[in-house]
């Protein structure tokens, strides 16, 4: 089978299925498929009653005529298993397939993902379907990987899952007493005395026992791995080797995709940014770190599965990308170590809830439209580049972005119940590096942290007695490490730490936190740095904390904690512990962040400034660096290259002196170690 990562991917989510009545579309489809550079589709996602129409009745012509002509014409296909979306027959004969809400009502058939996981009757259907459809294609030469399912997400409550949830329960706890001692029950009397009391939580029931809510998420996450395990079993047993994804979604917060990483092949991502919303460049930078989310999940090049050519459908105001955009948002997921860029959909549906998606074919149905036009540059652009295929993105910085942390915080209940804006925080650091042009990898408190140099984990509320003890290895090493606010205040269980926060890490840190003040969303503080006296603007949350070891840096400047310690540097072992007590403005993040980078001898994509609204991304083998220069920016922006001469992979020509870019436009560099 041919390595898929030989060459960049280019393609699309077909669904032909929809079209059988029009086979003129069909051989349509085959032509503006190479007319836009399309190498590949993506098939049979929401296909279950095509291929199955009535239970035990299978239908595969239609399927085979698809794949083998798209072939042909050299079109690989990444095969579906039809799982996110079940036929009405299967719903209707087997009623406990269908989910049942955290409030205990069954849902009714209708929309997707509307399934039950444990159901038994569930999995013998789609390994069925699954396995008939791999024992046809698995060593059909044009399908080179399994799309499973589509975008995982949601849980059932229904009495099935009940019972694998107390299973999974014990496993993890053995003993009821110990269940008891862990979430804490005595308090509101809530001690269960048998298994079979123990619920999912709910609004019409317990949802109050943090660790019950956070074991629930941590469950749904083992389900749905679980049965993706499933799917993947019964088509892998066809063909091992070809490889298995599943697509994730942006910032979704219902599944640790983390835990996902030792079950797919590939990590598979769908981008649907609001760009043109309010800012491009927040934009930007918050579908950055997300790309490089998931890269680092694996630490592997990953799979732009998703995204829009154009508009979608289903957003607040749903915008069309301006001239330039589509190439520069699609070149953003290849610079950030995607090696594909796929869209939804190919063709736009003629009816029912994305009829007005956008697509690569609108319902006009021709090639010369601005955004057919867009695409095939897209797919001319990543056969140009094909030299980059074989590189990796590295990087010395790591920013700490855990799942369950997210889960745990949101149910803190204090001191802000109005929102603690993890995401938005982690984010806000994100920036600077992707302001100065910098690498950044993320991990979650699993991963590993000794490659890097620096470290920063954002408002990291539940920390593991484990993580505690591999950051104060990683500091007592060399490394810096940066911590903030609200930190390390429960373990894995949502207990508190007792003996005083940030727990163990107080002798590392050289500081105990003693109160926490919150703030309204429009109070403002301010914090003065000893250095130079300049004054930064904080909100959010005041730490106030006291300083036994380490060194102050800055102070509060206001309110009745003036004075105390509000950023701390503690030297422990070979290597530093930094404590920011506040949530600072980005000012502050960038003066501190540069500094600390410049300390320690981390150095930029590329050693120039930058003007707003540009970023340089790095990709890297062991001859070349290549870097991808974007312009997020709606005015031309202008870089002095100093000393460097580049080579521009796109128009082949060297580059030297200063390079130009217009609104929304990327170049694309070769630099020679």
């Amino acid at each position: 089978m041919e390595n898929i990562f030989n060459k960049f991917l280019h393609g699309a989510d077909y669904n032909p299925e929809q079209w059988l009545d029009y086979p003129d579309i069909f051989e349509k489809d085959i032509e503006l498929m190479k007319k836009a550079h399309c190498n590949v589709m993506s098939i049979g996602i929401f296909s279950w009653a095509a291929l199955e129409p009535e239970e035990g009745v299978f239908n595969f012509e239609w399927l085979d005529k698809v794949i083998n002509t798209l072939y042909e014409n050299g079109i690989n296909t990444i095969l579906a298993t039809p799982s996110g979306a079940r036929p009405a027959w299967l719903s209707q004969k087997y009623p406990e397939v269908l989910r049942v809400a955290e409030n205990r009502v069954r849902n009714l058939h209708g929309f997707r993902h509307n399934h039950c996981y444990t159901s038994p009757i569930y999995r013998e259907k789609t390994a069925i379907l699954n396995g008939k459809l791999a024992e046809r294609y698995a060593n059909n030469p044009a399908v080179i990987m399994w799309h499973i399912s589509n975008e995982y997400g949601g849980e059932c409550h229904c009495e099935l899952c009940q019972e694998e949830f107390r299973k999974w329960l014990k496993e993890k706890y053995k003993t009821l007493d110990n269940l008891n001692k862990k979430w804490w029950t005595t308090f509101w009397s809530h001690t269960f005395t048998s298994w079979d009391q123990i619920e999912s939580p709910s609004p019409i029931g317990e949802n109050q026992v943090h660790a019950l809510n956070l074991d629930w998420k941590r469950f749904v996450t083992d389900r749905t791995i679980d049965f993706m395990r499933h799917e993947i079993d019964t088509v892998k047993k066809y063909n091992s080797s070809i490889p298995a994804t599943t697509n994730f979604m942006y910032y979704y917060e219902g599944l640790n995709y983390f835990k996902f990483k030792d079950y797919v092949d590939v990590v598979s991502y769908d981008s649907y940014p609001e760009w043109h919303s309010e800012s491009n460049i927040e934009s930007a930078y918050k579908v950055a770190a997300y790309f490089d989310i998931m890269r680092s999940i694996k630490g592997k090049p990953f799979m732009l599965m998703e995204s829009t050519p154009s508009m979608t459908n289903w957003q607040r105001v749903s915008k069309l990308k301006r001239p330039g955009m589509h190439k520069l948002a699609s070149i953003q997921a290849v610079a950030h170590g995607s090696n594909t860029v796929q869209y939804f959909q190919w063709r736009k549906s003629r009816g029912s809830s994305e009829k007005l998606h956008g697509a690569v074919v609108d319902h006009y149905g021709k090639e010369d439209t601005r955004v057919f036009n867009d695409v095939a540059e897209v797919g001319i652009t990543l056969e140009k580049i094909n030299d980059v295929i074989n590189s990796k993105v590295e990087s010395k910085v790591a920013i700490v972005f855990d799942w369950e942390n997210m889960w745990a915080l949101k149910d803190s209940q204090g001191p802000r119940n109005i929102g603690l804006n993890y995401i938005d925080i982690v984010t806000e650091y994100y920036k600077v590096f992707w302001e100065l042009g910098i690498n950044v990898d993320f991990v979650d408190m699993e991963g590993n942290i000794d490659k890097y140099d620096l470290v920063i984990a954002p408002i990291l509320y539940m920390t593991r007695s484990e993580y505690q003890d591999k950051i104060r290895a990683f500091v007592e090493k060399g490394g810096n490490f940066v911590m903030t606010y609200w930190s390390s205040i429960v373990n894995d269980v949502d207990l508190c730490y007792l003996g005083g926060f940030p727990g163990k890490l107080m002798d590392v840190f050289g500081l105990r936190s003693e109160e926490v003040d919150a703030l309204y969303d429009y109070e403002v503080n301010e914090i003065r740095v000893k250095k130079d006296n300049k004054i930064y603007k904080c909100t959010h949350i005041c730490d106030l904390i006291h300083a036994s070891e380490a060194e102050v840096l800055a102070e509060y400047n206001s309110d009745f904690y003036k004075g105390m310690p509000a950023l701390t540097k503690n030297s422990y072992g070979n290597g530093n512990a930094y404590y920011i007590a506040s949530r600072m403005d980005g000012e502050f993040n960038k003066d501190f962040l540069s500094k600390l980078i410049s300390d320690i001898g981390i150095k930029r994509n590329l050693g120039v400034e930058l003007p707003f609204g540009v970023t340089i991304t790095k990709r890297e083998d062991d001859l070349n660096e290549y870097l991808f220069i974007q312009n997020y920016s709606d005015e031309k922006r202008e870089i002095n290259l100093e000393e460097y001469c580049l080579k521009d992979i796109i128009n082949n020509n060297k580059i030297s002196n200063k390079i130009l870019l217009n609104p929304y436009d990327v170049v694309i560099c070769e630099k020679e170690k």
